[in-house]
């Protein structure tokens, strides 16, 4: 199994095709099969790297705390440790926000970035917003990882088409480990690195649709400031 060792963790990566780097980067509670469908097309042109995040996949699951700086620090390691600097990245809703911390701290590592679903801060400002992460507390505490997955894959994938991505969406979240998981949604939660997005110069992309967990309008407003 290949793995690196960054930050006094293990971190289980894979490689595919030839060219410039390509680095992908999953959500919460997801892993590096999450891009099992794009890795092909993308290998065709890119040298195409994906990891499991600490507490993900078959990386190390440490215990916490765990940190938005901290995830792009082992990203940072492991770009060194693989001599692949510098990369383009496309991040995935944490995925995303990592993305956005590499460009900050460590601007110097990126060719390029593409962000999906993904914004440069999670600060809970209102009471809806609190009894969303409080929800998904209470859900995986009581009633466990697999019921998460069920609520978020009706969310994500509710259409009858969507079946079996849904069930696979569902199998997958099962596996996690409940205390790494619970981990990572803090380490989200308060996160900001919008103080210093017009620091960002990186060439980016910014994928939004009017169904994302956020608001377009937040989106464009950020946008405007890079």
């Amino acid at each position: 199994m290949p793995i690196i060792r960054v930050n006094n963790v293990n971190l289980y990566y894979e490689i595919a095709g030839e060219g410039q780097p390509l680095l992908l980067l999953h959500g919460l509670g997801s892993s590096s099969r999450d891009w099992e469908l794009q890795v092909p097309v993308f290998a065709e042109r890119y040298k195409v790297i994906t990891f499991d995040a600490r507490g993900h996949g078959r990386s190390d699951k440490p215990r916490g705390p765990y940190s938005v700086p901290g995830f792009a620090s082992d990203v940072a390691g492991l770009m060194r440790e693989m001599d692949i600097v510098p990369v383009h990245i496309v991040g995935i809703s944490m995925g995303g926000m990592i993305a956005f911390q590499l460009a900050v701290d460590f601007p110097e590592m990126i060719r390029s970035m593409v962000i999906a679903n993904a914004t440069p801060e999670l600060v809970v400002r209102s009471l809806k917003e609190r009894l969303v992460v409080l929800q998904r507390e209470f859900i995986v505490r009581l009633i466990g990882m697999r019921k998460m997955g069920e609520v978020l894959g009706d969310r994500l994938f509710p259409k009858a088409e969507h079946d079996d991505i849904r069930r696979v969406f569902v199998e997958r979240w099962a596996e996690n480990d409940r205390r790494a998981y619970l981990a990572s949604l803090r380490a989200l939660v308060g996160w900001s690195v919008m103080a210093r997005i017009e620091e960002i110069d990186t060439p980016a992309l910014v994928i939004a649709a009017d169904q994302d967990y956020t608001w377009m309008v937040d989106k464009e407003a950020f946008v405007a400031k890079m």
